[in-house]
């Protein structure tokens, strides 16, 4: 019998190419659609990491207070794995491009330099050598390096026999013990060499938090049992070490899983794409289920006459089921290609989502499009199934009136949820669009922003500061450039993938009268040509000077030294109203050998951070050096900033041979491709949105096309009696928009709902904005009375002696 029904309902469908091409294309994009974003949702948050018992992987980080620090001193790591009952091991790294020049030309290459343990926490195997030993991060050890898999086949085509050779990287010669896998992705993908980093005395500095930590659990416990011991651990330190681990300063270790710290804030994104594809699908199986209502009801005679000849309710029922499960069927199979396309374009357009690069065409999205097949079949055949069972509205034509509310139902449910759907993306373009007019407080246009490869190794830090001057002032003089500086990060860009951050942190008053006041801002380090450059106008005082003499340790911490800085603004509005901020000096933390800062000079307000995060307190700090090498190179041009790229190649080619340009960017650029997600999401919920108004549209057009072709006879009596055609195309137009018009009221208070899910994504638009909302109703009211409009025209203009004669 099913076979039989199958067959049946494929030469049915076959019959009514306009209603099954329909039908199936409709199908195909809403599975489609809704199955790519699952496979996204899939591989970024639900599938686990690649990595052996992923679960037990976490990321570790310090507080200060409310305040996180991403970041972990080396000393402090090895304390907390040394006393803790918690973990198996701990380990940390950090990241430096530097320069190959193992070969001809230097490369410039990513390098993560590794503490103890490293394998043993990721649980990765190499697939050739071995890990490192704990005597090869000790003082006076031969550098050991392990490389990728990809980067043992560039620079050795595999060569089994790499193992023990040398490599020149970042101006040492590694010694080359391991080949990790290709599928070892972390902590970074873009890293081809892990060095064992040697613990010297500048890595017992405390206050030098500069590493990414990371652990594995012991089994059975978790991330919350494993905050509670290292609070315990870091307690008992603070009383150690009262100067930098004291317990007043609150400072406190951090326990995340690793996922959560891998997949970041696209957790959000990516739930609301998916429930706004499933939304989008929910009214194309409505539009559907209109369809094959509006089908059996045309069938009506059929259905009686198998009635008659014997057939059950049920088997009617079955009939009716199986033409949707095989129109759903049909139009899964397309939506499986729909998907894969989709996929492949998430790919390509969405690179800054983590773990993209793992979305494919699995078993998971194969059980997914199944069980749609099911859910779309009850979806789109329940109700047109149990009509025909009923023997559905009898009489068909020979019914001068017939109220159809069931397919007005279907309407008003599509109209409704689009109305959330529009509302939703009304209010993601308005955001983008308050965000354009953001003033971030620097002039972003012709401004080239580059890296140069270098490692932290490389020179003392005197030579590095004379390096860095040497290069601005080689660079100040190309052809088309007008200024040159130094930032870290790059202005504008929350997360600029250098590796090196100095945070914020709380600073205090140098004078006695005042201490113990906090404060707590931003810290920042630039070169004195930084605001010039940046066109960032100075308020008062003078822009700090970079020191003749670079009295620094080899901590990358710019506190262990009296300088001269500059503040914001924001700094001196919200700490120092009071006060003349010229001349003020201040400590971080309230130990005395931490030395202090003193102000010179007040800045403009600048969106350092991203131009939808207003300015806070800021710090400036001229020690160009201590950001060596990750900061960023920035040149102002008279033209477009890219047309320099080529010059600068060559000039740092001429008095820096061991020093690679890469990541040449304008800033601009650099400053949209932070937005690339949000973008991104903002397009796709305006395609859902606007493929759900289409199908609105659809919905509208056939059911009262189908309530006309009903009402033939009615309609050709009353053109016979008189009636004008204004009067029968505003009666069908605005019975239409009777049933708009309730929907759009309850699509409203559906959309006040999404609004607040959507408020965390807004910037400068209410979740409210009445002009949104207007503006979506407005719409969908227009295209609702262009929808009706044409079927009721159609039937203001029916022969009354054809409609008459019809049976």
């Amino acid at each position: 019998m099913l076979v039989r029904n199958l067959r049946y309902a494929c030469r049915s469908l076959l019959r009514s190419p306009a209603f099954t091409i329909t039908v199936v294309l409709t199908l195909a994009l809403g599975i489609g659609a809704n199955s790519a974003v699952f496979s996204a949702l899939n591989a970024i948050l639900l599938r686990p990491l690649p990595l052996p018992d992923a679960d037990r992987v976490v990321a570790l980080g310090q507080m200060r207070g409310a305040i996180p620090l991403s970041n972990v001193a080396p000393v402090r790591l090895e304390d907390w794995n040394a006393r803790n009952s918690t973990f198996q091991a701990l380990t940390g790294y950090y990241n430096e491009d530097v320069s190959d020049t193992s070969g001809d030309l230097p490369e410039k290459i990513r390098q993560s330099n590794v503490a103890p343990r490293f394998v043993d926490v990721f649980g990765v195997a190499p697939v050739l050598g071995r890990g490192f030993t704990p005597a090869e991060h000790q003082p006076g050890a031969t550098p050991a390096a392990m490389i990728s898999e990809r980067y043992w086949q560039r620079r050795f085509k595999g060569d089994p026999r790499v193992l023990g050779t040398t490599v020149q990287i970042g101006g040492r010669s590694l010694n080359v013990v391991g080949v990790l896998p290709a599928t070892f992705t972390f902590p970074d993908r873009d890293v081809d060499v892990w060095v064992a980093l040697i613990y010297l005395p500048y890595t017992q500095n405390r206050g030098s938090a500069w590493f990414r930590a990371f652990g594995r659990l012991k089994p059975g416990f978790s991330a919350e049992q494993a905050q509670a011991d290292l609070e315990v651990v870091q307690a008992r330190l603070a009383a150690e070490f009262p100067n930098d681990d004291d317990a007043r300063l609150k400072l406190l270790p951090e326990v995340q899983p690793l996922k959560d710290t891998v997949v970041g804030g696209v957790g959000g994104s990516l739930w609301l794409l998916f429930a706004s594809v499933s939304v989008l699908l929910l009214i194309a199986c409505t539009n559907i289920a209109s369809l094959l209502l509006a089908r059996a009801a045309r069938r009506e005679e059929e259905v009686a006459i198998r009635f008659s000849l014997g057939a059950s309710r049920a088997a009617v029922a079955a009939q009716v089921l199986a033409e949707a499960g095989v129109l759903a069927v049909t139009g899964a199979a397309l939506g499986l290609l729909v998907a894969a396309g989709a996929s492949a374009a998430l790919r390509a357009f969405a690179t800054g989502f983590p773990r993209i690069d793992e979305l494919r065409v699995d078993a998971p999205l194969l059980l997914y499009t199944g069980a749609s097949i099911v859910l779309v079949t009850l979806l789109c055949g329940i109700v047109p199934a149990l009509r025909s069972a009923s023997g559905g509205a009898r009489g068909g034509r020979t019914q001068v009136s017939a109220r159809h509310s069931l397919q007005w139902s279907f309407v008003g449910v599509q109209v409704a949820l689009s109305v959330m759907l529009l509302c939703g993306a009304g209010l993601l373009l308005r955001s983008f669009q308050e965000l354009g007019r953001v003033d971030p407080g620097f002039v972003p246009d012709n401004v080239l922003t580059f890296r140069v490869s270098g490692g932290y190794g490389d020179n003392t830090r005197n030579e590095m500061a004379s390096e860095i001057e040497r290069i601005l002032d080689e660079l100040r003089i190309l052809p088309g450039v007008e200024a040159a500086a130094t930032s870290s990060p790059v202005p504008g860009v929350l997360n600029d993938r250098s590796g090196f951050e100095f945070g914020a942190a709380d600073y205090e008053l140098a004078d006695e009268a005042d201490a113990g006041r906090r404060m707590h801002s931003e810290f920042r380090v630039v070169s004195s040509s930084y605001f010039p450059t940046m066109r960032i106008p100075l308020l008062s005082g003078e822009i700090c000077k970079r020191p003749s003499t670079t009295d620094v340790s080899n901590v990358p911490r710019p506190e262990t030294a009296t300088a001269d800085v500059v503040v914001n603004q924001s700094f001196v509005t919200h700490y120092l109203r009071e006060r003349s901020p010229l001349g003020v000096q201040l400590m971080q933390g309230s130990a005395p050998q931490n030395g202090s800062l003193r102000i010179v000079g007040v800045v403009g307000d600048a969106r350092d951070f991203g131009l939808d995060r207003a300015p806070t307190p800021t710090i400036y700090a001229c020690y160009t050096a201590i950001a060596y090498p990750p900061l960023a190179i920035l040149l102002r041009t008279h033209g477009d900033p890219m047309a320099v790229v080529g010059s600068v190649r060559q000039r740092l080619k001429e008095i820096a041979p061991q020093r690679s340009v890469y990541d040449a960017r304008p800033l601009t650029e650099r400053i949209g491709a932070e937005y690339a997600g949000e973008r991104l999401r903002t397009a796709l919920l305006v395609i859902f949105a606007g493929a759900a108004l289409s199908l609105v549209c659809l919905g509208i057009y056939g059911t009262l096309s189908y309530i006309v072709s009903l009402r033939r006879r009615e309609v050709g009596l009353r053109i016979a009696l008189g009636a004008v055609s204004g009067a029968i195309v505003a009666q069908f137009v605005t019975q239409a928009l009777r049933v708009v018009g309730v929907a759009c009221a309850v699509g409203l208070v559906l959309s006040v709902a999404f609004g607040r899910a959507l408020s965390d994504l807004l910037y400068g638009v209410s979740p409210f904005d009445p002009f949104t909302l207007a503006g979506v109703i407005v719409l969908v009211l227009g295209v609702a009375v262009l929808a009706a409009f044409l079927p009721s025209l159609r039937a203001s203009r029916i022969d009354p002696m054809e409609a008459l004669r019809e049976e």
